[in-house]
């Protein structure tokens, strides 16, 4: 655990995003080595069944997710007041929830998995693959937001690390697996899926035992858990409407897979492997947001505003810094590295037309989720959903709908920098206007901390 109250600003955030940004490369890394294996050695129609099956999935753990990142701020609120029992109270109450979730998302998702697909408009030589993953995918659902839940819960305790340690595991535990199932036992699409059930499962599981050794404040138990309604009314007031933001750009995501699907499996395959590299580009940038939302959480617990500000000014200065490098080498190497994916020429340059036009624009993307994460830490989530669906509704689709249809696919990629550029110039709009103040879940009564 880590107190950020205290100590160099900086040092804090740097110590703390270095293995959150370690934990989403092992965490993405699922995702690419997936489709790496899938498209080298099942094919191009695989893969993209691979890449069609992530849109939704987000849209159906989104909301859950959302309200799991909202406990997460309770945590680290509470944690900055030195109010340990609500610490475990709110831990034990989002764990009954994650239970519950789960089996309505996993019931849904596998009796919709068809028809949703049907809907997206995809092709038809892609739909048996897409089908057939994302049934498997999804009877690994409890486990996912098992994981994801501990994950998250630290965060907000400040332990960045632990997360890390076992996101490794599932990482290492995946790509064996990958190797075996479909070179070894040639199981093909269903093999890859089973992978990464099997892999959340273990990492699940090895969290649980080693936090109920090692870990202070969190003992998992399934028979000793209480829910809270008041901590879960808490949760539910600041994960809502990150919750419904996730749930937005889920259900825009497929809404963006729809027009891709409608320019062919060689579009569709190129897309799945560019947002692969673009996911790995963006990940500091997101590293960064979730530690200012850790730290933010415990200053504006405490009451340290000051502090909590000179976080967001330090992390605005470390995404800007790494987002120019990483546009320069994607731009740079971006077709070279998409050959990993697939040896297809079409997909390639396909896939590399995406990568120059949005890696272009990253510093939009950096100034835009560093807000974010200063806001989710404060408490004020509303704002970023309202701000989701204006970016994505109103810019983002129309944008890729009428531009696809004037300059083909390549329309779709300047979308996203738009939909960017909008959301950054709300977002800030917004934190000038100064009214995040005051909405933490801790009541100054209860914590006389004076001001730094």
């Amino acid at each position: 655990m880590k107190d950020f109250t205290e100590g160099r600003v900086g040092k804090l955030l740097i110590d703390f995003s270095i293995p959150l940004v370690a934990g989403n490369i092992f965490q993405n890394l699922y995702n690419v080595i997936d489709s790496v294996i899938v498209g080298n050695y099942i094919g191009k129609e695989a893969l993209g069944a691979v890449g069609a099956s992530f849109p939704i999935i987000f849209a159906l753990i989104s909301m859950v997710i959302g309200v799991g990142s909202g406990a997460s701020t309770v945590v680290s609120q509470y944690f900055g007041a030195k109010q340990h029992e609500n610490v475990k109270k709110t831990i034990d109450t989002i764990f009954i929830f994650f239970l519950v979730a789960s089996v309505f998302v996993t019931i849904i998702g596998i009796l919709l998995s068809k028809p949703l697909f049907l809907l997206l408009n995809l092709p038809a030589e892609i739909l048996p693959d897409a089908v057939t993953y994302l049934q498997i995918y999804l009877t690994g659902t409890f486990f996912f937001f098992g994981f994801s839940g501990i994950s998250s819960i630290l965060r907000g305790l400040g332990d960045a690390k632990t997360p890390l340690y076992f996101m490794i595991l599932a990482t290492v535990t995946n790509v064996v697996l990958d190797l075996v199932f479909v070179l070894v036992f040639k199981w093909g699409i269903e093999g890859v899926a089973l992978a990464t059930v099997i892999s959340h499962t273990l990492a699940f599981f090895g969290a649980i035992v080693y936090l109920n050794k090692k870990h202070p404040l969190i003992r998992l138990s399934f028979r000793k858990y209480l829910f809270d309604r008041k901590i879960f009314r808490s949760c539910l007031r600041i994960g809502l409407p990150t919750g419904f933001q996730q749930s937005f750009v889920a259900v825009g995501m497929m809404a963006i897979m729809s027009i891709v699907n409608g320019f062919g499996t060689n579009a569709v395959a190129a897309f799945t492997a560019a947002t692969r590299i673009d996911s790995f580009a963006k990940m500091p940038a997101m590293a960064f947001s979730q530690a200012l939302a850790s730290f933010t959480g415990q200053n504006l617990g405490a009451f340290k505003e000051k502090r909590a500000l000179q976080g967001l000014k330090k992390t605005l200065l470390f995404s800007l810094s790494y987002c120019v490098i990483t546009s320069l080498v994607v731009i740079l190497f971006g077709s070279s590295i998409m050959k990993f994916f697939t040896p297809d020429a079409g997909v390639i340059r396909i896939g590399q037309d995406y990568l120059v036009i949005v890696s272009s624009f990253y510093l939009l993307f950096a100034v835009m989720f560093t807000v974010i994460g200063f806001l989710r830490g404060a408490g004020a989530t509303l704002i970023p959903m309202v701000n989701t669906f204006v970016a994505l509704y109103l810019i983002r689709i129309p944008v890729a709908y009428f531009l696809s249809s004037k300059v083909g696919v390549n329309g779709i990629w300047w979308s996203e920098p738009a939909g960017w550029l909008v959301g950054m110039i709300v977002l800030s709009l917004y934190f000038y206007s100064g009214k995040w103040k005051g909405k933490v879940v801790v009541r100054r009564v209860d914590v006389p901390v004076v001001e730094e």
